[in-house]
This record gives C-alpha cells, structure tokens and sequence, in this order.
C-alpha cells in the first residue's frame, strides 16, 4: 500500500481544496460534517442543499467521475475519493442527492436512452431534480428479484400496482427510478421491467415511515392504477434485471464501510475521559480500556482495508467484491460502539435531550440508527455470501425457484 499521493494527486488535492476554501467556511477542530446535517425534509435544508450542488456543478466539481458530456470532468475513481476527503472538512449542506447521482444516473448512462440522458442527467447533477429509489418491497428485500408491483401495457402507457417500501427521501423526490413486474409467467429474474416515475403522478402515495431515532427519511409508496408513459422505459421490456444490477453495484460502491458519519472513536474515548464510572473516572477501568483497544483495533483493520483500495483506484484498477468486508465490519462495529457509549452514560443514556445526555445525544442517535445501516445496501447475510461466492469461491446457495416461472414460486407454507 502507497498511502501518500502521487505529484499528479497532490495537485488535484489543492486545487480542491483552494476552490473549497474560496466559497465555503472549514470545520473548526471539535466539529463534524453530520452535525450540520439540517432537516433534509426542510425547505430552507433542501433549499441550501441546491444551492450548493448548484454551485459546485457552476465550477466543475459536482459528480466529477461522470463522463464531460454529461456535464463530470471525467475524474479518475482516486480523484473522486481525494475530492470527497477534501469536502468533508467543509461546513456543506447535507447530501441529498446521493442516490441520484451515484446510482440511478450511472443506471441511465448504460441503459438509458439518449433522450432519457439529454432530459435527466443535467438537472439531476445540478441538483434541480432530486431521485429516489423504489426497489424494496414488504416481501422482496434482499431478495429484489421477488419483487411483486405489477406494470401491465396498455397502448403508449403502462399501468403500475404494488407497493414499495424503506424509499428513502421520496416526500421530496420529483422523480424515482422503478423495478416491477411485468411478466409473471417468466422467471423470476426475468420479466421485471425497469422505468422512470413521476413521484407526483396522480395515483402515486408517500407515507413517511416514523422510524425510531425519530425521523422519518424512509417512506412507504403505494402505486394504485399510476401511468407512465413507455418512453420512461430505461432498457428493454422484461430485461430490468440489468439494469437493477448496474444501479445495486453503483449503490454498494456509494455506500462503501457502513460508517455514514456520527461520533467517531476519539469521541467515544473523549466520553471515556469525562464520564464517571463505579466510583471513578470510565477510563480508569481495565474493562472499558479493553472494550476501547478492542474498538481500535478492528477500526484499524478498516482503515487500512480502505487504503488498500484507495491503492488499488490510484493504480487505476477497479476494487472487486472484497469491498463488501468494509460494510460487513463497518455497520456492526459502528452499532457496539454506540451501545457501549450509551451503556457508559449509565441512566442518562436513556436520554436524547441535549442537556443531560453527554455530547449532546449524539451517541443516542447513533445507537438507534445505526441497526438501519445494517439493512441498507444489502443485509449483513447478503454481504455474507457476496464474500463467500465471489471472494472465498464457495458453491452458491441451492435455488428451490430455479426455471420455475414467477407465479408458480411459493410463497408460504402449504396445507397438507
């Protein structure tokens, strides 16, 4: 592992950060990014938001990786990690434009028409048009390719029925990217279709899922009798399995460790420092500075895991499935630490107030959020097997489904 930048990484480097500090204010050395984190759902959030991915595109520096004519500079994978570094240590507006950009745009790039490319991609990297992602469905998580929401041709227009589920940011969406079912006598992994939704199409319901940090980012969508016009098709008729595999490669190379901001590890040793544990300081005990070492030591092994990809993007070859490990080790880890941060605050872990909780409830929230990241992007179990089958070259699991046609799959158990 080289983990110093090349000549050519460290001008890119400063050029960013240049721009970075001409147009944005630095994070002062006790702050973190997720902290200004403001209401996405907000208009004043989602207005700033805009504003700055409005802005970055102006300069030439939002979705830097997209190819020059869909408005990127064409950057290497390196000089995207090197450019998110560098934002990072910025006071930005959250990001709510993540799954447009780093999904469903890279979908629309392979498999969309030139229309398609011409009409959505500006907007989407402008941030003038926000995406979400209608994928997941009460009985069709992990395994998508069971998907249940039906698209039935009628003339120009195809007719869509079902519902979908966890669709993060649909309350704010103008437009979502659709897998359905449209042939069910094919195999399961065969007659599902792929297209683009109006979110504000008549026939369309967004119901916020109240989750349990007390937010509501993810949302429940009911389509009853919702039109969408067969020029809205991305790739062909009963091939969207394509191209739901192109946007889930995009979405588990976005997600990457798991992490997804929050209390780090100096925070949880600066909680250490400050709470009082049986009598004395937290720190003091032999058993917290286990659990700490402990912490340390697998966080370590991400980091280093990261740089050998980092490595790997700065020698320009892609990264293979071996990247799921981040993940796979990332959201758990994030969650014990979490749980153990709450079980040293004692009785006032219990509180989200940032009077009483100690660093202002940030370890609460991280404690009740961070079971999601488990689910999202892929189940610890799905990673589980990526490793096995692509990494560890293990046989692939028995499919009971196999050749049979979607409709004949069961679904539950049988009498008799």
């Amino acid at each position: 592992m080289d983990f110093n930048d090349t000549p050519e990484e460290a001008a890119f480097r400063a050029e960013a950060r240049a721009w970075l500090d001409a147009h944005v204010e630095r994070l002062g050395p006790d702050e973190r990014a997720v902290g200004l984190a403001e209401g996405r759902t907000t208009p004043g959030g989602l207005k700033r938001a805009q504003e700055w991915q409005a802005k970055k595109a102006d300069a030439g520096w939002a979705c830097i990786t997209w190819p020059k004519e869909y408005g990127g500079r064409g950057a290497t994978a390196i000089q995207s990690v090197i450019w998110n570094q560098e934002e990072s240590r910025y006071k930005t507006p959250a990001n709510i434009f993540g799954i447009g950009q780093g999904m469903l745009g890279p979908t629309i790039m392979v498999h969309g028409t030139e229309e398609q490319k011409a009409r959505y991609l500006r907007p989407m990297l402008r941030g003038e048009e926000i995406w979400c992602q209608l994928f997941s469905e009460p009985s069709a998580g992990s395994d998508l390719a069971g998907l249940r929401t039906s698209a039935v041709r009628d003339g120009d227009d195809w007719i869509l029925n079902g519902q979908k589920i966890w669709t993060t940011g649909a309350q704010y969406c103008k437009w979502g990217m659709i897998v359905t079912r449209s042939d069910p006598t094919a195999e399961k992994h065969r007659g599902i279709t792929y297209f683009i939704v109006d979110m504000q199409a008549p026939g369309i319901e967004i119901r916020p899922i109240k989750q349990i940090n007390g937010t509501s980012g993810f949302n429940e969508v009911f389509f009853s009798d919702v039109r969408v016009p067969d020029r809205n098709r991305v790739g062909a008729v009963n091939e969207g399995w394509r191209g739901a595999l192109t946007t889930l490669m995009n979405e588990r190379h976005s997600i990457g460790s798991g992490a997804a901001g929050g209390p780090d590890f100096n925070d949880l040793v600066r909680l250490a420092k400050e709470t009082e544990w049986d009598g004395h300081c937290a720190l003091d005990d032999a058993g917290v500075r286990q659990r700490l070492a402990g912490f340390y030591i697998r966080l370590k092994g991400l980091q280093y895991t990261g740089y050998r990809t980092q490595t790997a993007l700065s020698h320009g070859v892609t990264p293979g499935p071996e990247s799921s490990i981040g993940k796979l080790v990332g959201a758990p880890l994030r969650q014990e630490m979490a749980g153990f941060a709450v079980e040293m605050q004692g009785s006032a872990g219990a509180l989200m107030d940032a009077t009483f909780a100690a660093q202002e409830g940030s370890w609460q929230q991280s404690y009740l959020s961070s079971p999601g990241l488990r689910l999202a992007g892929s189940t610890d179990e799905i990673l589980r097997n990526i490793i096995a089958e692509r990494v560890l070259g293990l046989p692939p699991e028995i499919r009971v489904d196999k050749g049979l046609p979607f409709k004949d799959v069961p679904t539950g158990p049988r009498n008799g």
